[in-house]
């Protein structure tokens, strides 16, 4: 997932834009970018693999003077893409996945289109938007176009000359809400991006909804459609704790699905602990249920250290594991311990590293309890996980059947025998004392929104 950042302001908004965006460095390990409108664009872009955004950014954005910009923290492509078109010169940045993007590709250079940001044979996912949208009549006309065209998920701001149009996804997958400060205005995708610029939220806009912020104001484009699937893993892993989506603050519902395990737990225990960071607060909610003691048995060194879930490769995750999380001997040693993480998605770091420092520094007994339902299938509508069998769960399955199954829908029931067998394997995989995942009804109860309005596609492989 990439997080957007979009503002507009009376006076020079280039502080604004830079803070804005790194508050969305969680997201996205890859490139980051700013755009600024002036007299003209400027853009800059750079690599942030094993930097922070702050450090590549700082000398950058004080030469970069306007009063409206974009900026973007992207887990895949190169962004922003500044484009002179027919409409006049634009910058886009984008959050997203296109799953038929090979097709759509394919499709314009039949048409005579080229593209100047290619990688590994595949085109720029965000200059494929670009591309799509100057087909329409106008900017508006060629965001609705390219959103009937996409199997996936894009959710975008575009910094034209009168303004940034900030279009949310169909579905609604990817959330963006505008803040007003006085008479500046912003769109973020995090509104935590918004507490200490002085930002209120003033609307979460709807799928499919177009709006364009300028010096005049919020103005409607498009009204947004009824079909509203939300991502339920943002308030499970994705999202900071202190963001909101659809009014729902993550913070809350990561205590609630702790809560939630806890209630349909009897395992003996002397310590609650978490995962740093997302687990932290699931472990909190355990420990307050429960009535157990929370400690601290994993610590994070930094907070410069990447999600290991979001950068692409398995070596540089499989690092980060192992250098982020520091055991604490003394709390560990002889402890009947739970630890509280939001999800198990390969389980190779679990199994390598969080695990093994546990059993080093002499926990007495591992009892695993997971945030949310075991992972089934890859995400469809964001960069995360791509390949089937990178699943942990997938590849219980595999192990269990002696085969590729493709209908996996008896795994999925959580009182049938086959899940238990799928999650006794990945207990003994693991090596844990015990595993247990929450119920997807109980994830759903603690998220608090109608299963309906709810993405649920890795655990249920239901299209929205």
């Amino acid at each position: 997932m990439s997080g957007i950042f979009g503002v507009v302001s009376r006076d020079d908004c280039t502080q604004d834009l830079f803070y804005g965006t790194d508050y969305h460095s969680h997201l996205g390990t890859q490139f980051a970018g700013l755009a600024v409108w002036a007299n003209e664009l400027t853009r800059k872009i750079h690599d942030i693999k094993g930097a922070q955004f702050k450090s590549k950014f700082y000398e950058d954005y004080k030469k970069m003077p306007g009063n409206k910009g974009i900026g973007v923290i992207s887990a895949r492509d190169e962004q922003p893409i500044c484009i002179n078109s027919k409409f006049g010169p634009f910058a886009i940045v984008t959050n997203g996945f296109i799953d038929n993007a090979q097709e759509l590709t394919e499709q314009l250079y039949k048409e005579g289109q080229s593209f100047s940001e290619v990688a590994d044979g595949s085109a720029n996912f965000t200059e494929l938007v670009a591309k799509l949208i100057i087909r329409g009549k106008t900017i508006i006309d060629g965001i609705e176009d390219m959103f009937s065209k996409i199997d996936g998920s894009c959710s975008l701001l575009l910094l034209a000359k009168d303004g940034i149009y900030a279009a949310r996804d169909r579905y609604g997958y990817t959330p963006l809400i505008v803040g007003q400060r006085g008479k500046d205005w912003a769109v973020t995708t995090e509104t935590s991006a918004f507490n200490n610029l002085g930002f209120k939220i003033v609307k979460y806009l709807g799928p499919g909804e177009i709006i364009l912020i300028n010096e005049k104001g919020m103005q409607s484009k498009r009204k947004g459609r009824r079909i509203n699937q939300v991502c339920a893993f943002l308030w499970i892993y994705t999202g900071f704790p202190a963001s909101s989506y659809e009014g729902i603050t993550v913070e809350v519902v990561r205590e609630r699905c702790g809560m939630f395990l806890a209630k349909n737990d009897n395992v003996k225990k002397d310590i609650v602990s978490g995962v740093p960071d997302s687990g932290t607060t699931h472990a909190v909610g355990y420990a307050m249920e429960s009535k157990t003691p929370f400690r601290r048995a994993l610590v994070k060194y930094t907070p410069g250290f990447d999600r290991s879930y979001t950068p692409p490769s398995q070596e540089t995750r499989d690092l980060i594991a192992r250098m982020k999380l520091i055991a604490i001997q003394e709390i560990i040693k002889g402890k009947r311990i739970v630890i509280c993480d939001d999800s198990i998605v390969r389980g190779t770091q679990f199994k390598n590293y969080t695990i093994q420092k546990l059993l080093e520094c002499g926990a007495k007994e591992i009892h695993l309890r997971i945030a949310c339902p075991p992972l089934m299938f890859p995400c469809k509508f964001n960069y995360s996980t791509r390949s089937l069998y990178e699943l942990a769960a997938r590849r219980a399955i595999k192990a269990i059947e002696d085969r590729e199954v493709k209908d996996v829908s008896v795994y999925l029931k959580e009182n049938s025998p086959q899940y238990k067998k799928m999650v006794d394997w990945i207990t003994k995989d693991l090596g844990v004392t015990t595993l247990k995942y929450q119920r997807l009804e109980d994830m759903i109860k603690a998220i608090g929104l109608a299963k309906e309005k709810l993405c649920l596609y890795c655990w249920t492989g239901r299209h929205p």
